[in-house]
């Protein structure tokens, strides 16, 4: 049972939907945690994957639907086993176990009150990670403010500036205001990324500007609004592996972005003063192990 959702309102859709009783709102999500795969994971940004690796767990449904969205088996169609808070508790202390860096959090909105029971049993039994709140920037501030103390890094995509492009893309229309306030306050509660003597990250926010076909006016606009408005010390991590999946048929969506879309967004980036973060090589080959429907069904982390 989910303790006080008995009228859901975890994310902006704010759906209020009695999930103890059965009742499944836009993500479809239930009244168990319910994940596709966990274990280390090499793909993140170095801070976070490290040497040994973030240890990731992939959550089960998500509050966006994003035509292109490459986790679709468990993000849309719900693959993924449902488990109980004391096997979530398990795979948070197998993963310090195995000694990743980190505890990453992937989609875990509509998980949260799940996730702070099994964080607070694994630390008394003395498990302790750094929390990574691993997000597609569509959250309720309130919702932030409510779960917070459990983060220690906030990595965040900050996707849309126009409301016809969340519309068309993740039929999110609301986006570009929502995850800005968003943004805001994951800022206000980590601020500057911090890492230690290794160069691991312990705490802060890392925003990610994923370059979409056809989309680069979005990612710029974000990044001169970022410099506005939590400025240029923030560590930016600017993408270009998006990559269509046999689903994303429609144009632009069913292409990769172009040379010139992505550097376009880089050469911003530098002229704004972003110096803090990462530019992936637009040459770069996306590790299709790491492609989210390449991976396979995996609750053992085998």
């Amino acid at each position: 049972m989910i303790q006080n959702q008995a009228k859901c309102e975890l994310c902006p859709r704010r759906c209020g939907v009695n999930r103890n009783i059965g009742e499944r709102g836009f993500c479809g999500s239930g009244a168990q945690p319910q994940i596709f795969r966990y274990g280390p994971h090499n793909g993140e940004e170095p801070p976070v994957s490290g040497t040994h690796g973030s240890g990731t767990i992939f959550f089960s449904r998500c509050t966006m639907h994003c035509v292109y969205c490459q986790n679709y088996p468990w993000s849309h169609d719900g693959k993924g086993n449902l488990i109980s808070v004391e096997k979530l508790t398990d795979i948070l202390i197998e993963l310090h176990t195995l000694g990743c860096h980190n505890w990453n959090m992937v989609s875990p909105t509509p998980w949260l009150p799940f996730l702070r029971q099994a964080i607070a049993t694994a630390k008394n039994k003395g498990a302790v990670r750094p929390v990574v709140f691993n997000t597609s920037g569509y959250e309720r501030v309130e919702t932030l403010h409510e779960f917070g103390d459990m983060v220690d890094i906030y990595l965040a995509d900050l996707r849309y500036a126009f409301s016809k492009s969340a519309a068309d893309g993740s039929e999110t229309p609301d986006y570009p205001q929502v995850a800005r306030k968003a943004f805001q306050e994951m800022w206000r509660q980590s601020g500057k990324l911090r890492c230690d003597a290794d160069g691991i990250a312990v705490s802060g926010t890392i925003c990610r500007i994923l370059v979409l076909p056809e989309h680069s006016a979005d990612a710029i606009s974000n990044l001169r609004w970022l410099a506005d408005n939590i400025g240029t010390d923030l560590d930016v991590s600017i993408m270009a592996q998006y990559t269509p999946t046999q689903r994303t048929k429609a144009p632009p969506w069913n292409r990769a972005i172009t040379r010139a879309e992505y550097e376009s967004v880089c050469v911003e980036a530098e002229h704004l003063g972003f110096n803090n973060g990462w530019i992936q090589k637009y040459e770069d080959q996306t590790d299709t192990a790491l492609i989210g429907f390449h991976m396979t069904e995996c609750v053992n982390g085998n």
